[in-house]
C-alpha cells in the first residue's frame, strides 16, 4: 500500500470515489439526505479544490498493487496534521490497509496527529484507538442545511 499525492487533474476521480465510497458506508449511520449534503458540500470538485488552494489541504489516492484502494485527505494545521479523511473502498477494508495507510502518514513528519470521528462510528474509533489515538474531546459542529457532525475529537501524538 502506498499513498500516491492527488493534483488538480486528479479531482473529478477523487470526488467520484468520494461520492461512491461514501453512499455505501454511512447509509447505517446518516441519512441519504446529509450523505449527499455532505459529500456536496466536502467532497465535490469544488469543495476539494477549494480545500487544495485555500485550506493547506493534500489528498492522497491509496494504492494496493496499482488499484486505488481509497483515498486520505490531510491538513498542516502548523503544530499538528489534521487527518480529515482516511476512506477505504469496501473490498479493501479490513485488510490492514487502514493502518498502513496511517503508518504512511505518520510518515509525513508531524509529532501530532487529530481528526474527528462520528461518535457512532464504533469501528472506526476502535481501529484509531488500536492505533494509538486518544478520545481528547467532543464537538457537535453545525454544518448548515439542518444537519449537525457529533464527533470525537481525536489525536495521536509520536513517541520517540
Amino acid at each position: 500500500m502506498k499513498l500516491e499525492r492527488i493534483y488538480q487533474k486528479d479531482v473529478k476521480k477523487l470526488a467520484e470515489l468520494a461520492s461512491e465510497i461514501w453512499h455505501e458506508y454511512w447509509p447505517c449511520i446518516l441519512t441519504s439526505e446529509q450523505i449527499d449534503y455532505m459529500v456536496d458540500k466536502f467532497q465535490s470538485e469544488n469543495a476539494i479544490i477549494n480545500q487544495i488552494e485555500n485550506e493547506n489541504y493534500t489528498y492522497y489516492f491509496l494504492k494496493v498493487d496499482g488499484n486505488v484502494a481509497g483515498y486520505t485527505g490531510v491538513s498542516n494545521r502548523g503544530d499538528y496534521l489534521f487527518l480529515s479523511k482516511l476512506y477505504i473502498k469496501k473490498e479493501f477494508r479490513h485488510k490492514g490497509y487502514g493502518k498502513k495507510a496511517f503508518e504512511e502518514i505518520k510518515k509525513l513528519g508531524f509529532n501530532r496527529i487529530q481528526l474527528t470521528v462520528n461518535k457512532y462510528n464504533k469501528n472506526t474509533i476502535d481501529a484509531y484507538l488500536k492505533y494509538g489515538f486518544k478520545i481528547i474531546n467532543k464537538a457537535v459542529t453545525d454544518i448548515g442545511n439542518g444537519f449537525v457532525m457529533d464527533d470525537y475529537i481525536m489525536e495521536f501524538t509520536l513517541t520517540d
